[in-house]
């Protein structure tokens, strides 16, 4: 208590009259103390119905009738400031007081206060002219407390936000901007006020406003931090740019965009379908006179030969030498035939794309199947077949018709590779890959091979590098796609003169794959 009394003067008024008043009314207890380490404690005078006493009353300040009684330390007075101008009271205080008591003339308190009525005055003309320019700022310009609460605002906020100043000022700005008791502090909303406290510095961001009748506003919101001599935040000031205007304008140039984008889309979808079509018809005109040329030829080779097979029937003699010519026409006959018979079924696989049959495939015996299937085939080209079967190979979950289809293909394209070089050897491998996690189909011929521009171009349909008679282009498309559709892959290696090998990959099934893995984490141990 005793630092309390030897840092703060406590000051007594003599006198409770108009301007008494007029000083409580004008400096309030914390006004002094903060301005000038005093504060007003007590009010002497005798008439109590005098306006300084009753205002002192509203304030809870100590009020005698008679100023000795101040005298006594128990009231802890500093100082008696004189507002009556009577000099015999004075000279009476002067006489009377105790040593520690100081004493304010009536003449030096009023040329003082003259002097802060004339600073208040120019503060107060300061202060109006701070307004005005406020008031003349198109921003929204608000002071908000730390608590949240608004102190004061600009016309332009009043103005655009539909608010009467006794509506907004002392209110809390989440009951003015969002209608609600709930402060922004007490959840997760972004809050620039949160975001200033917690960085200690401007925060910029976009919000949202809403006015009395419900009307939405979009606010550029610049808050600026106000400080204490201490370090602590005072005041926060907030400054905000309706942009509502600029975000309906963008609202709509995105959806006039959108449109412009929809209906771009729209025509180029019908661009689109419009090239593929000419595009299938231009692949169709050219498949068509590629499969019409490829069967016809065959087919006349076929009707020659019956031709000359009939007219030597027709002969009465039949001799050994004509029956071994019988057996190479019906030979070359049922090549042409398988000819035909795979163009066809290439021509059906591509164009009808069948829903495939799933199942567990043993690869090793359809490969053992299709190379029976085409025995003669291999032996008319005089191919010879070398197996690399791995018996140890898992099965895969596949299509048996889909993939003896491309092993068919294989084999074919194959012997074919090898026909101008009057036959070789055809290997296939089968083996399992070093992760576990496919299967290896390889087949490597000693034919011609493959030059590198033709390489990239291989699966494309319609492009064969074979002579022309010999086929459409459409047995390595169909082998991609079917190899695609099973989740794998194939390669091709090649060089002109020393044959091609193709390599097929194919996935196993997961259950599969955990299996060979656990498998052979026990072999290892």
């Amino acid at each position: 208590m005793a630092s309390e009394i030897s840092s703060v003067v406590n000051i007594a008024l003599i006198g409770g009259g108009e301007k008494c008043r007029e000083i409580l009314k004008m400096t309030t207890v914390d006004f002094l103390q903060d301005q000038v380490n005093s504060r007003i404690v007590a009010v002497a005078e005798s008439d109590c119905t005098a306006p300084g006493v009753i205002l002192a009353q509203e304030k809870g300040l100590n009020i005698v009738s008679d100023y000795r009684q101040l005298y006594d330390p128990v009231c802890q007075v500093h100082l008696f400031i004189l507002l009556d101008p009577d000099p015999s009271l004075l000279h009476q205080i002067l006489k009377t007081k105790p040593d520690n008591l100081r004493v304010l003339s009536h003449q030096a308190f009023d040329l003082f206060w003259k002097a802060f009525k004339s600073r208040e005055k120019l503060l107060q003309q300061r202060s109006k002219e701070m307004q005005t320019i406020l008031d003349g700022i198109q921003d929204l310009i608000l002071v908000i407390t730390p608590e949240q609460e608004i102190v004061d605002v600009n016309e332009a906020f009043l103005k655009q936000m539909g608010y009467t100043k006794k509506e907004v000022v002392g209110k809390k700005c989440h009951e003015v901007y969002h209608q609600t008791n709930q402060s922004c502090f007490e959840n997760n909303n972004a809050c620039p006020l949160k975001t200033v406290i917690r960085n200690r510095k401007a925060a910029q961001t976009i919000r949202t406003r809403t006015e009395p009748k419900g009307k939405i506003h979009y606010m550029e919101v610049s808050i600026y931090p106000l400080w204490e001599k201490d370090g602590r935040i005072s005041h926060f000031l907030e400054i905000s740019h309706d942009i509502t205007d600029r975000k309906v304008q963008e609202e709509e140039n995105r959806r006039r965009l959108e449109q412009m984008v929809d209906e771009r889309t729209r025509q180029l979808q019908e661009t689109h379908a419009k090239l593929l079509h000419q595009d299938k018809m231009a692949s169709l005109g050219k498949l068509s006179a590629s499969v019409v040329h490829e069967i016809n030829n065959p087919i006349a080779g076929i009707l020659n030969f019956v031709l000359l097979m009939k007219r030597i029937l027709k002969e009465d003699a039949f001799s050994i030498q004509e029956k071994d010519s019988f057996e190479r026409y019906l030979t070359m006959m049922e090549a042409e035939t398988r000819r035909i018979s795979r163009i066809v079924s290439n021509l059906l696989t591509f164009s009808r794309q069948p829903k495939m049959k799933l199942g567990l495939q043993d690869i090793n015996r359809l490969i053992e199947k299709t190379l029976i299937l085409n025995d003669n085939l291999l032996m008319i080209h005089n191919v010879k077949i070398r197996q690399a079967l791995d018996p140890a190979l898992p099965q895969v979950i596949g299509s048996a018709d889909q993939l003896q289809q491309v092993f068919m293909n294989m084999i074919s394209n194959a012997a074919e590779a090898m026909e101008s070089k009057g036959g070789g050897v055809l290997t296939v491998k089968t083996s399992c890959g070093d992760t576990a996690d496919s299967i290896s189909i390889i087949f490597t011929d000693t034919g011609v091979g493959i030059t590198p521009d033709h390489l990239d171009k291989l699966f494309e349909p319609f492009y064969t590098t074979k002579k022309k008679g010999k086929g459409v282009g459409l047995g390595l498309s169909v082998v991609y796609g079917i190899i695609n559709a099973h989740n794998g892959s194939i390669t091709v290696d090649s060089l002109p003169g020393n044959g091609a090998t193709f390599t097929i990959q194919l996935p196993l099934s997961p259950e599969r794959q955990r299996a060979e893995t656990a498998d052979a984490a026990r072999n290892r141990n």
